[in-house]
Parts: C-alpha cells; structure tokens; sequence
C-alpha cells in the first residue's frame, strides 16, 4: 500500500528508499556532538519479561542527564515514553541506542537541538 501511495514504481525501488533513508538516519545520529538537548521517544511492549527493570536501569545510569520523562499506558500491551535528557551528544544518543538494543522495544527516536540554538 506504501509503495503504490509513494509512487514507487517497484517494491524494490521502496526498499532501496526506505534502506537509503536509514543510513542517513545513522550517518546524522553519529554527528551528534557538543552540549544537546534529546527527546527521546519509545513505544515497547511492557509485557516483555524484564524490559522494564533494562529500561529503568538504563535511566538510572543518566540520571545527571534526565531533565524529565513521561509515561503513557498506550494499551493493554504498549507503553509509550518520552524522556527529555541534556548533555554532551555521544552520551545522549548511547543512551537512545542502549534502549533501541533490547528485545520488546517497538519503535525508538531521538531527537536532538543545541541548547544554543538562537529562535
């Protein structure tokens, strides 16, 4: 359904988009550098034996980063997150990966701005 709303004129031609979008997703999240201000967003199944205790453990171990989370019970099974962190990039996006890494994890961005960023 995707591919024939984008107009694609094969899956093929999706999937190569699709993976093309993805690398330079990874290739932006690995330029994150200097003082940033994450949001952090994450969708998991919090049914999944031992997610929770990661996910808190993971948190515990940013706590001078974490300015602020929030929690949703989306339905029976998924939970969505929101956590606001500051501090250096690297450190931050670790923190986005470790949480992307674990099994019953469902979707996970991160966002990033410079707190210096002039409005």
């Amino acid at each position: 359904q995707i591919i024939e709303k984008r107009g694609y004129s094969s899956r093929s031609e999706g999937i190569r988009d699709a993976i093309r979008n993805y690398i330079l997703h990874y290739e932006w999240m690995n330029e994150v550098e200097g003082q940033r201000i994450g949001i952090i967003s994450l969708i998991y199944d919090h049914d999944q034996r031992g997610l929770v205790n990661s996910l808190t453990d993971i948190q515990h171990d940013a706590m001078g980063m974490i300015k602020s989370s929030v929690h949703v019970h989306l339905d029976h099974d998924n939970c969505l997150e929101i956590i606001m962190l500051q501090g250096e990039g690297q450190r931050v996006k670790e923190v986005a990966e470790r949480m992307m890494a674990l099994k019953g994890v469902k979707h996970v961005k991160l966002t990033t701005i410079s707190p210096n960023t002039e409005l």
